[in-house]
């Protein structure tokens, strides 16, 4: 990671806020005051693989993940043909053109699927 790009944490609350948080580093120390400043107690919580996630559940969330890594972007849990899982609305805002979430917070365009390390 380049020193003029810092870490950036996204939360977004699907119809709802959005929470940018620059980051010293990115170690579940660092992110868990975030995230429990953010988010409920109990809330679902969808993230990509990334293993800075995984102490979410211990935390108080319910967790699900998407795998980039095999391919997957959503998957449809139930068979009904919606996707319940899936982290497109804040990976969007990393990447979609124009006024994007990312651009709006004053860090670089990221590619689909990537992540600050």
């Amino acid at each position: 990671m380049e020193k003029d790009k810092p870490p950036i944490l996204g939360l977004i609350q699907r119809g709802g806020q959005v929470v940018l948080h620059m980051l010293a580093n990115v170690q579940q120390a660092t992110i868990k005051p975030v995230i429990t400043a953010a988010v409920a107690p109990g809330t679902l919580v969808h993230t990509d693989e990334y293993a800075i996630y995984a102490r979410l559940p211990a935390w108080g969330y319910q967790h699900k993940t998407i795998c980039h890594a095999r391919g997957e972007y959503a998957r449809d849990e139930d068979g009904d043909g919606f996707c319940e899982v899936y982290v497109n609305t804040m990976e969007m805002g990393w990447t979609a053109p124009g006024g994007s979430i990312c651009q709006s917070a004053g860090c670089e365009n990221r590619q689909k699927g990537s992540r600050p390390r």
